[in-house]
């Protein structure tokens, strides 16, 4: 069908009216059935569609139609066109969402709200295909219905595939900004480790601090401690 004319009915239609191209070979220039233009011939085929002239459209020349009507087994071959148009790219729109999949698509936002924060918001529109504004009003509990949503995986709901998901929670993971660790409770450096001990010296001293040795207790004796105050 890449070969196919534009119109292919209506340039059969205008070749039957205005060549004398057999049925067979009209046919095979418009990709169509040889019974299909017959009835086109007959006017029970196509009785409303207007003829459109391949030569004004530059995709047949008068040369290949002549060739065509001298030969009945000639096979008419598109003109190439000289104007090549650049190839147009076209951007990646929203994400689209089908029709019995949107109500669900505010339960599947706060799941992502909930369950992925370090997610920015243009990620979730791409994942969901919402709007900013639905965004904000189901985080900031602002949505009409806000009361009645339930928190829903959008895999799932078949909203995004989870090769979607993963690759965003995963740059967003790579852009977020590291916490500093708490350093306090850390390993002794291998120097320190397996250094040689001095004599006396046991593991505990090595891991921790060794507890300060207790200090000496006065000396009490019982005359002095059940000993009648003097007077």
């Amino acid at each position: 069908m890449t070969d196919a004319p534009l119109m292919p009915k209506a340039t059969a239609v205008w070749l039957v009216e205005n060549t004398s191209l057999s049925f067979d070979q009209i046919a095979d220039f418009c990709k169509l059935h040889p019974l299909e233009v017959k009835g086109i011939a007959d006017g029970e085929v196509a009785a409303g569609i207007k003829g459109h002239d391949p030569i004004t459209s530059g995709q047949l020349t008068r040369e290949e139609i002549a060739e065509g009507e001298k030969d009945p087994s000639h096979h008419l071959r598109l003109a190439q066109s000289k104007v090549r148009l650049p190839e147009v790219k076209r951007g990646r729109g929203p994400r689209y969402t089908p029709l019995s999949r949107r109500q669900d698509r505010p339960n599947a936002i706060l799941w992502l709200l909930r369950n992925h924060p370090e997610l920015k918001d243009a990620q979730i529109m791409r994942l969901v295909g919402t709007t900013k504004t639905t965004l904000q009003a189901i985080r900031n509990r602002t949505h009409w219905n806000s009361a009645a949503l339930t928190p829903m995986d959008p895999v799932t709901l078949g909203l995004c595939s989870q090769m979607d998901l993963d690759f965003e929670v995963n740059r967003a993971a790579k852009e977020r900004v590291p916490v500093e660790e708490d350093r306090k409770q850390t390993l002794v450096p291998a120097e320190i480790t397996t250094a040689p001990r001095p004599e006396g010296q046991h593991d505990g001293d090595v891991f921790s601090h060794r507890p300060a040795a207790p200090q000496e207790e006065d000396h009490f004796d019982a005359e002095s401690v059940f000993a009648k105050p003097k007077a």
